[in-house]
C-alpha cells in the first residue's frame, strides 16, 4: 500500500531521528481500540513488508473490564484483518480505577495499572520494543498537563529506554497530527471502537485539548511552534 508522501516522510523521519527500529527487534504494539493505536499497528505491519530490516510484530489489547461495549472483539477483528497476531487480556482495571478515591483519580490509577501490565507483557513475550500510538498533539498535550497539574516541564518522548535499556517505548506517529492519523485510518479502512469509560470526555487531558484547539483556531502556526519548542529548550533561561 502506498502512503501519502508527506505522511510517509514524517513517519520515516521519526523512525530515523530516534532510531526506533533495529534488525531483529521484537515489537509489541499496544492497541486500545482507538484510532491512533490501530493505525500504528497497520503502519508497523506495512513497514515490516518494506523495511530493510527484519522484526517480529505482535499486538496486545487490554480489555479494561467495563460491561458496556465490545471494544475487545472489535479490536481483534480489525487486527486480524490486518494479519497481525493479537493477544486479548481481560482485566478489571477500569472498574478498579473508578472505585479508587470514588473515581477522583480514576485516570491516574487506570493509566498506571495499564502501563505496568504492558511492561510485564512485553517481558513475558520477550519483546524489546513497546510501540504506543501517541502522535504530535498527544505529546504537546502531555507537556501542558505536566506544566499545569504536576508543576514540571516534561512530556512523552518518541523513544524512551526503560529497565536499563532492556525495553524501549517507541512512538512512530510522533511527527503526525490527528488529521494525518485520520487520513491513514481511511486509507487502511480502520474505525475506532467506542470508548466505554464513563470518564471519557471529562478528563484533564480533554480540558487541555479543548484549550489548545481554541488557540490553534486563532493561529494555525502555534501547534508547530509549540512542538518545535519541545526540542529547543534554553535551560539557561529557566530557574
Amino acid at each position: 500500500m502506498s502512503l501519502p508522501k508527506i505522511i510517509n516522510r514524517l513517519i520515516g523521519k521519526a523512525m530515523h531521528d530516534y532510531r526506533m527500529l533495529d534488525d531483529g527487534d521484537r515489537v509489541m504494539v499496544a492497541v486500545s481500540g482507538g484510532l491512533d493505536s490501530l493505525v500504528l499497528a497497520a503502519i508497523l505491519r506495512e513497514w515490516q513488508k518494506k523495511a530493510p530490516i527484519s522484526y517480529h510484530l505482535t499486538a496486545v489489547h487490554l480489555d479494561m473490564g467495563f460491561p458496556e461495549g465490545s471494544v475487545a472483539s472489535a479490536t481483534e477483528r480489525q487486527l486480524l484483518k490486518l494479519n497481525i497476531d493479537v493477544t486479548i487480556e481481560k482485566t478489571t482495571f477500569g472498574p478498579d480505577a473508578l472505585a479508587a478515591e470514588n473515581g477522583k483519580s480514576g485516570c491516574f490509577y487506570c493509566s498506571r495499572n495499564r502501563r505496568t501490565r504492558l511492561f510485564n507483557l512485553a517481558r513475558e513475550k520477550k519483546c524489546n520494543k513497546l510501540a504506543l500510538g501517541h502522535h504530535k498533539e498527544d505529546i504537546i498535550e502531555t507537556f501542558f498537563l505536566n506544566l499545569f497539574y504536576s508543576g514540571n516541564l516534561s512530556t512523552m518522548v518518541p523513544r524512551q529506554p526503560l529497565f536499563h535499556g532492556n525495553l524501549h517505548v517507541i512512538r512512530p506517529l510522533a511527527y503526525l497530527n490527528k488529521e494525518q492519523v485520520k487520513t491513514l485510518a481511511r486509507l487502511f479502512e480502520i474505525s475506532a471502537a467506542e470508548n466505554p469509560c464513563p470518564l471519557a470526555g471529562s478528563s484533564k487531558r480533554e480540558k487541555i485539548r479543548a484549550m489548545l484547539q481554541e488557540l490553534y483556531g486563532k493561529d494555525q502556526q502555534l501547534e508547530s511552534n509549540i512542538f518545535a519548542a519541545l526540542s529547543n529548550v534554553r535551560t539557561e533561561y529557566l530557574l
